[in-house]
């Protein structure tokens, strides 16, 4: 049987077209809408609180998506559909933040049901995506390939933010309506587009393995053998304490430029604007030089997630310290290098994911890719509530801001110490290599192959 082709770069950045796609879409439910709600319709900003919040505890559904996908052995129809859903969740949010201008209680009910949908559309794009990346990418350009749907990502957020924010003024909930499903509608086409018979040409469906498998075992016995495996269960837990550390500090940064060094907005955005170009920088090192140390990419990866963690760690020790020694501090130097660490953990630990998901029980790459996922949700979701609860208990308690914002940062700080020990003693080297991704290793059209 002759081997499927991987995707070459141009078949990467194709696919990464769904996440930008899928960025679109999330930046004005979780952004947009969330600015209408507080300001414009003057609601209390617990609303759109809640509702972001629900968004990302439904993720916790992720495992069973990506079952689904695995029993059928196809992800593209669980891409299309989720982003279906996705787009119709959006476009939903939009009619219920334009209802509340004229019914709370009713708008509210439709954008309860409307984020759900968000949730579950992410997820089962998100995870499906991430899966056939993985299948369909060669091992030494799975860091770029993290990388590349990463930062089109948040391309996405970006052009959208751009783009629409050009075509809401002068405001109305019409045109908020009409913006939304128009960049939904787009959004779905796009993906269409961009997955469009790349399964079928990278990786094709093995007649061998569907004579030979067995009955599908009911979900809850595959998620209990992803779960018994060490090496899904440990990195599932580095990718929960590592993820909560970085979403902890998203929402106290630019509080604690504007309390301890008085910056005023703008300066504040600037600051946080100067973070997110750190990130990008770490991501694309990252990409880069995973690419070019092939064969040793997964060792590549662990490093760098382990470096990331203590870099980050480090760093928040040093806005800790910060606080304390006042505006002679260069602070903006130091958010800049905290970016670039979070990013490079970050899209190391993405790329992780994509390099570890066919190590195990065959199979189950949809199951392990979900742990993972709601793993990275529910951190998401937890991290910038416990971030700001976390400042608020600490201001009570003590009178010097810069002392209050000082023991929260070393807190974040030694959560990323503790994801850099789980990133330590996450199994390296070929035990750790996906069996499901060699399609044209005679092995690989055997048997089912227990886990490791």
């Amino acid at each position: 049987m002759t081997p499927a082709p991987t995707l070459g770069w141009f078949g990467i950045v194709r696919l990464g077209l769904v996440q930008t796609a899928l960025g679109a879409i999330v930046v004005l439910t979780t952004s947009t809408m969330n600015r209408v709600m507080v300001v414009e319709l003057a609601l209390p900003a617990m609303l759109p609180g809640f509702l972001v919040g629900l968004h990302y505890a439904i993720q916790i559904s992720r495992p069973r998506l990506g079952y689904g996908s695995d029993v059928g052995r196809r992800r593209t129809p669980w891409i299309l559909g989720g982003m279906a859903l996705l787009a119709l969740g959006g476009f939903g949010a939009a009619l219920a933040t334009a209802w509340m201008g004229t019914s709370v209680p009713a708008g509210t009910a439709l954008a309860v049901v409307a984020f759900l949908m968000i949730g579950v559309g992410v997820g089962a794009s998100g995870t499906s995506l991430l899966v056939l990346l993985a299948k369909a990418t060669a091992p030494h350009r799975r860091p770029a390939a993290a990388t590349i749907c990463w930062v089109m990502m948040i391309a996405g957020f970006i052009v959208t933010a751009g783009v629409a924010g050009a075509n809401l003024d002068p405001f109305s909930p019409a045109r908020l309506v009409a913006v939304t499903g128009t960049v939904s509608a787009i959004a779905f086409l796009v993906t269409c587009v961009a997955v469009w018979g790349v399964e079928r040409r990278h990786v094709p469906v093995l007649p061998q393995l569907h004579e030979a498998k067995e009955e599908a075992p009911p979900f809850r016995e595959a998620f209990r053998q992803v779960w018994e495996e060490p090496a899904s269960r440990g990195f599932a837990l580095f990718v929960f304490v590592s993820m909560l550390a970085y979403s902890a500090q998203d929402l106290i940064l630019e509080p604690f430029a504007g309390t301890v060094f008085g910056m005023t907005p703008g300066q504040s955005t600037q600051l946080a604007g100067m973070q997110h170009g750190g990130v990008l920088l770490g991501m694309i090192l990252v990409g880069i030089i995973g690419t070019v140390t092939r064969g040793r990419s997964r060792d590549a990866l662990r490093a760098w997630s382990i470096g990331g963690c203590l870099a980050s760690a480090l760093v928040l020790a040093g806005l800790a310290f910060a606080g304390l020694v006042g505006p002679a501090w260069p602070l903006v130097p130091t958010v800049f290098a905290l970016g670039v660490a979070n990013g490079a953990f970050a899209v190391a630990a993405i790329g992780s994911m994509m390099d570890r998901v066919g190590a195990g029980r065959e199979s189950r790459e949809g199951v392990r890719m979900g742990l993972w996922g709601a793993a990275q949700a529910v951190a998401f979701g937890l991290g910038g509530f416990l971030g700001t609860v976390a400042v608020d208990i600490a201001r009570a308690l003590i009178a010097d801001p810069a002392s209050a914002y000082a023991i929260v940062f070393l807190a974040e700080g030694a959560l990323f110490l503790f994801a850099a020990v789980l990133a330590a003693r996450l199994a390296t080297g070929r035990a750790a290599t996906a069996p499901a991704f060699r399609a044209d290793a005679p092995e690989a059209l055997g048997a089912k192959a227990m886990g490791a």
